[in-house]
């Protein structure tokens, strides 16, 4: 899995996937386009936005057999 991978899972699951939360954040204020405060990431409304943000890369994501 590469680090954008690992970026995209993480985002998407909320789960941390082989990335610092330093990344994390970073891939998360460019999918948003945005700077995100961390406190914004309780909200549950900033939760599902990441995820339908990270969703076309999340399913983009091709398995190893």
């Amino acid at each position: 899995m590469t680090k954008r991978e690992a970026l995209v899972v993480s985002a998407y699951t909320g789960f941390l996937c082989g990335v610092t939360f330093a990344d994390l954040h970073e891939y998360i204020e460019e999918v948003l386009e945005h700077p995100v405060f961390t406190h914004e990431l309780a909200s549950s409304s900033m939760i599902q936005l990441i995820k339908e943000k990270s969703r076309d890369e999340f399913i983009a994501i091709k398995v190893n057999d």
